[in-house]
């Protein structure tokens, strides 16, 4: 089996989060601190911090959290591991493969003819290109590999 997922995505949904709102608690505790000693605190040093924690929270929830932890090819199925579960999901059971290379991370959408244990749409990130805004080649091959195997070739 190929991984075709990213190994960065550990990095981005578990590391990266932890980094950022452990950032703002530190910075917002900071500022209790300096309003409790007696100092004047601006406005702003309350109110940024909790914009950026509900900012960050809205663009990790649609962009990162729903990323699946792992996909590997197996050659006529892919087998998706997220959460400590596993499923696998053949080629011919994949009704579209969505690309987009203008995020961070680039996500891949495989939206199925049938409900799996992760729902009808299993999003990941694949592995990442050097190449600015360029397409993976290991997507394009999933994209002509699983028309080929719905009988749709390109």
């Amino acid at each position: 089996m190929k991984q075709i997922s990213s190994r960065w995505t550990f990095f981005n949904k578990r590391v990266f989060p932890t980094l950022w709102f452990g950032f703002l608690a530190f910075f917002l505790i900071s500022t209790i601190f300096a309003a409790t000693s007696g100092r004047t605190v601006p406005v702003l040093a309350w109110l940024v911090p909790i914009f950026m924690a509900g900012f960050g929270y809205i663009l990790m929830k649609n962009l990162v959290l729903d990323l699946a932890d792992e996909v590997w090819d197996a050659g006529s199925e892919l087998v998706v591991k997220n959460k400590g579960r596993e499923q696998r999901v053949a080629l011919s059971d994949i009704a579209n493969v969505s690309y987009s290379v203008l995020t961070n991370p680039q996500r891949v959408t495989l939206t199925l003819r049938r409900p799996t244990s992760f729902g009808n749409k299993i999003t990941f990130a694949p592995p990442i290109t050097w190449m600015p805004f360029a397409k993976s080649p290991i997507i394009e091959d999933l994209i002509r590999r699983t028309d080929v195997a719905r009988g749709t070739p390109r």
